[in-house]
């Protein structure tokens, strides 16, 4: 998951394994795997940075990122 801000300046958390592209035009536009889009105030750069700070992370404690996707559905679907 990572924290970005939505235009309105209000933090949000995204969960980094459903986006499927991000776009700038000129604002930094996010669409998920859901079919949901995000537009947030962060530059895509930094959004890409925030992802691999993520997946880094979650290699580090020996937890690919699908495992990580995994139990966050089970724990919605509880």
């Amino acid at each position: 998951m990572i924290k970005l801000n939505r235009l309105n300046g209000f933090e949000i958390v995204v969960n980094a394994e459903l986006i499927e592209w991000i776009e700038a035009t000129p604002d930094t536009t996010i669409t998920l795997a859901t079919g949901s889009i995000v537009i947030v105030k962060n530059k895509m750069d930094e959004v890409l940075e925030k992802i691999m700070a993520y997946r880094k992370a979650l290699y580090a404690e020996g937890k690919p990122p699908a495992e990580a996707l995994l139990k966050t559905y089970k724990k919605e679907v509880k």
